[in-house]
């Protein structure tokens, strides 16, 4: 029995858990509340892709005359072709067959539909990347097969990743949604529920909370309340997440009511204690007879009416506070890893099992104008210190025994980064990370080398409309030579990076679309660039676009809210329809990233007159041709990431002078190098090597590092600069 159950409905991702239930558990420990947290999305798909389901949804569909499309009449006459693997496909996917991967790379074990016309060279898309590689991607295919075959025969709301996701997308009535949730469940519904079932029955929870992060969790969020409420009437039921963070701001229909006791908004630690004290008649209620229930930011019914109480004066709990995420009770080793494209840096998002961690609460940039920036959850800017980052990532690595980590901040801070970085480094971790960044000039050669030494693979950010005047607009705070130079940065450390990319700003005119589109070519062309997605610009209710819209020249069409209110319909003053280039955007995309299609003209691209671009074709070459700059802050941190050197003196004798000089050869883990240094200048820098490494608690900045050899010799900076010394700046001796 526990006394609340922490519940991420269908469907986010295969393969690695939505960690919202995870930092609620971790916090929850820390009070000695007992919880239960379960995935239903990745348990509803094992259900759901098993040989003994899909020989009932074949029947199913046979029965019901649904099978019409070519592509689905394929599919169910290869029926047995598709069935027979499927087990082993999925087994395979969790890590558990590795030697299945050479069946699944003959070109005839597994069947194939329309999801197989995209493959045009595999051995050459995945050499790179391998035969295991090859075969997550052909199996995920053969997935998407079976997808589509639900999708057309089945439940036309079936998604990997989302589930009815219409009904939550800019859901500004409750009507839909109701009404759907009126009519019988569906085939999934049914999968869902029985698992539901099974868990209630077991854990017997007081009060249940589903976390809703996205449009495409929320019908199954409400489909499980409504079974829960029909079945379970004296279990409580909450609702929070990003969903209702975003959208449910506004809420005013008492129906919802009928299947949710709370709905909370922004950070859920505290709102849900307080509910626990409510909802499970703790010591603490109980004493307080008389005193007013508190609530923490949260809807709620009252005499038919809903209102949103936030009466509770406790303050929200620091991020220090709020404990390790907890991953127990999850099924990690059933986690899909599946490869949807041969992009390394697209695999990142859906192959392989990744622990979640925050490095900072909110944003440390705050401005961006189509954001969501006076929102809690990006306005409120708290960094965690990095010795008790690094804590939690010990903390997550004996618990889970896995090793990669993926920060999910909206903007990883860059000098907290760097501290993070200098700690794994400092603990000998071995760790494998990634995050999201915004592309600013602090991302210095040295610091993206420091961050590929503690084990930083890949960043994304947002070059978004790679036009100078709308960066300016959107207040970016970057221009795309800027941009250029840092990936450029990262690039050279081996570190992927992925850029989010948009179009339809207000205000962009055709011509800054084709010329932005010019320069992602470019930046690909260029290498400096290897992952991208182009999304089409929306309108949110709570970013600074939203709350002034005709600063921006767009008209919002807005409505009644009785329910969600983020994304808004508008119109363009400019009248331009930036739908049509939607297309050719996403197809040049998926070219670049595979490394082809550089040489086409953009209006190849289109199918619709294009103006020519007025970007220079060298233009992002030119930015990266940047003069080498010898000044540097006295306070830069010395960092050294090499290994003691083997030294031998030697002496040459000339014209009677005898020199004596230090030869220092060192050894990496990819190669060998020597320096050879004046005797003295070699025997101060040896010493003081010792005091450059990442275990040293306090790294000697720049202007000590100067002091010190000042003592005993002049001209630093001549020495600093000298021919041995840029050797080893190639080699890992880093200014921070």
């Amino acid at each position: 029995m526990k006394d609340l159950l922490l519940i991420t409905p269908p469907f986010t991702q295969l393969n690695t858990p939505y960690p919202a239930t995870c930092y609620l558990k971790g916090f929850l420990n820390t009070k000695n509340i007992s919880s239960f947290q379960m995935d239903l999305g990745i348990e509803v798909i094992l259900e759901l892709f098993s040989k003994k389901t899909f020989e009932e949804l074949f029947e199913l569909a046979s029965k019901n005359n649904c099978i019409i499309s070519e592509n689905a009449q394929r599919i169910y006459t290869l029926r047995d072709a598709y069935i027979q693997p499927l087990d082993d496909v999925i087994s395979f996917l969790q890590g558990k067959k590795p030697t299945f991967a050479r069946h699944i790379c003959k070109d005839t074990f597994l069947p194939q539909a329309s999801r197989f016309n995209q493959l045009d060279d595999l051995d050459w898309a995945f050499g790179s990347m391998g035969m295991q590689d090859k075969a997550k991607h052909l199996a995920t295919l053969y997935l998407e097969d079976l997808s589509d075959f639900i999708v057309e025969c089945i439940d036309d709301n079936f998604g990997f990743s989302r589930y009815a996701e219409r009904l939550g997308q800019s859901a500004n009535s409750f009507d839909a949604l109701y009404k759907q949730l009126q009519g019988q469940p569906t085939y999934i519904d049914n999968i869902t529920l029985k698992i539901l079932e099974e868990t209630l029955k077991t854990m017997q929870p007081k009060l249940v909370c589903f976390s809703v992060p996205f449009p495409g969790n929320l019908y199954s969020a409400f489909r499980c309340a409504q079974y829960i409420k029909a079945n379970y009437p004296n279990i409580k039921i909450a609702m929070g997440g990003g969903f209702p963070n975003t959208e449910l701001r506004s809420v005013t229909d008492a129906r919802v009511f009928d299947f949710l006791d709370f709905i909370t908004l922004d950070d859920g630690e505290l709102p849900i204690q307080l509910l626990y004290e409510n909802a499970c008649h703790t010591e603490r209620s109980r004493s307080a007879e008389k005193e007013a229930i508190s609530f923490k930011r949260t809807f709620l019914l009252e005499n038919g009416q809903v209102i949103y109480k936030n009466n509770s004066t406790k303050p929200d709990y620091k991020q220090s506070a709020v404990g390790t995420p907890d991953y127990s009770d999850l099924q990690l080793d059933k986690y899909i890893s599946v490869i949807e494209i041969a992009n390394p840096m697209h695999s990142l998002w859906s192959d392989g099992r990744w622990n979640k961690l925050t490095m900072a609460h909110g944003c440390y940039w705050g401005k961006c104008t189509f954001c969501d920036i006076s929102l809690d959850y990006i306005k409120i800017y708290e960094p965690i210190a990095a010795t008790l980052l690094v804590d939690r990532m010990e903390q997550l690595i004996a618990q889970t025994n896995e090793t990669g980590f993926h920060f999910v901040d909206e903007a990883a801070p860059p000098s907290l980064m760097k501290a993070l970085a200098l700690e794994i480094l400092k603990r000998e971790l071995t760790v494998t990370w990634w995050t999201n960044i915004r592309f600013e000039k602090n991302f210095t050669k040295d610091l993206c080398l420091l961050l590929k030494a503690s084990g930083c693979i890949a960043v994304s950010g947002g070059l978004e409309v790679a036009s100078d005047r709308l960066l300016e607009l959107i207040d970016k705070g970057v221009t795309v030579e800027q941009v250029a130079q840092v990936t450029r940065n990262f690039t050279e450390a081996n570190i992927i990076v992925h850029a989010y990319l948009m179009y339809g700003y207000p205000t962009q005119t055709i011509q800054e679309t084709i010329d932005s589109l010019e320069m992602v070519r470019q930046l690909f062309e260029i290498g400096v660039l290897q992952s991208g997605f182009w999304h089409q610009f929306a309108l949110t209710a709570h970013s600074p676009i939203g709350l002034n819209p005709s600063e921006y020249h767009i008209i919002p069409n807005t409505k009644t809210i009785m329910f969600a209110n983020n994304d808004i319909e508008f119109t363009d003053t400019t009248g331009i329809d930036h739908n049509q280039f939607s297309f050719g955007l996403k197809k040049s995309l998926f070219n670049y990233m595979h490394g082809i299609g550089f040489e086409l003209p953009l209006e190849e691209w289109f199918d619709f007159k294009i103006p020519k671009t007025t970007i220079q074709p060298d233009y992002i070459h030119n930015c990266l041709e940047t003069n080498i700059h010898f000044n540097i802050k006295p306070t830069a941190k010395i960092l050294w990431l090499g290994t003691k050197p083997l030294v031998t003196e030697t002496s040459k004798t000339k014209k009677g002078h005898t020199y004596y000089t230090l030869q220092a050869t060192f050894h990496s883990t990819s190669d060998t190098f020597t320096i050879t240094l004046d005797k003295h200048h070699g025997t101060w820098f040896l010493n003081v090597l010792e005091k450059l490494s990442p275990n040293n608690p306090q790294l000697l900045s720049f202007s000590e590092l100067k002091k010190h050899f000042e003592t005993q010799f002049e001209d630093f900076e001549l020495f600093w600069f000298s021919k041995p010394m840029m050797v080893l700046r190639e080699h890992g001796l880093l200014m921070l």
